[in-house]
């Protein structure tokens, strides 16, 4: 079937009138957030199932940022978007206010740390710069898998929020480098490692495997569709949850990200 024509907003397009069709989309009409890339593939295939078997239409907005999808989902530009944990989302609701509640699970994308000039972290030298996520939680997640690693030492190794200011213990002088989560695959050759997420890899051409350490299958951070608060019960996100939650999107997610998308209601 045909599929509509999708827009790509950055944290700019709020600014430039994203909130002007702000506003409930009709009953068998949704708008839904996700990021461009490999995860607006796998909506896509929830689009086809949801006007297959719900004759439900799914409108698709990619965004290139994190913060932007929870601004037009709180003032009304989106009825749902699917891009993110429980964790960060806790942290915007948190930090702004946003009165927001979870429909449905899609997947675990696991954290990785990847590097372009060393094969294993047993390679990765003192004094290595690492790149890590500035966004809240996903930079906390990449330090508490060093935790893990026995690399650093932080002083609250279940702080979720943690920072490189919480480090403790920092035996092989590593230096941090903060940079926005999707210009990770970016920087990847200007650092000695760098934390991706899964879905970001795919495009950089890289998979779980590549990863010198990563989260395992039990990660807590499985990612979600969220909607504003009361919203969950409405027949079309629900429609919409069921279509995600199949078969099909499993399919899709596990073709393009080759084991780095781990089905989260299952």
């Amino acid at each position: 079937m045909p599929i509509s024509l999708t827009r790509t907003l950055s944290a700019a397009a709020l600014g430039l009138g994203l909130a002007a069709g702000a506003g409930y989309a009709t009953a068998d009409t949704i708008k839904v957030g996700t990021m461009a890339g490999p995860e607006t593939d796998v909506m896509q295939v929830a689009k086809q199932v949801a006007k297959e078997k719900y004759d439900l239409d799914v409108e698709i907005v990619e965004f290139t940022d994190y913060v932007t999808p929870n601004a037009a989902l709180a003032d009304g530009s989106l009825d749902a978007n699917a891009y993110q944990h429980e964790p960060y989302m806790q942290s915007m609701v948190n930090d702004r206010g946003y009165d927001f509640a979870i429909a449905g699970k899609t997947f675990v994308y696991p954290i990785g740390a990847y590097s372009a000039k060393y094969d294993s972290i047993d390679d990765l030298p003192d004094g290595a710069t690492i790149a890590v996520p500035n966004d809240p939680t996903n930079e906390g997640r990449s330090l508490i898998l060093l935790d893990k690693h026995g690399l650093i030492t932080l002083d609250d190794a279940e702080n979720l929020e943690a920072t490189p200011i919480d480090i403790t213990e920092n035996p092989h002088d590593y230096s941090f480098k903060e940079i926005e989560a999707a210009q990770m695959p970016r920087v990847l050759q200007d650092v000695d490692m760098a934390f991706i997420n899964s879905t970001f890899t795919q495009p950089a051409g890289l998979t779980l495997d590549d990863a010198l350490i990563k989260e395992g299958p039990d990660s807590p951070y499985v990612n979600l569709i969220v909607v504003r608060g009361g919203d969950q019960d409405r027949e079309a996100i629900q429609d919409l949850v069921k279509a995600y939650q199949s078969d099909a999107v499993a399919d899709k997610a596990q073709e393009l990200f080759q084991g780095g998308a781990v089905p989260g209601w299952k």
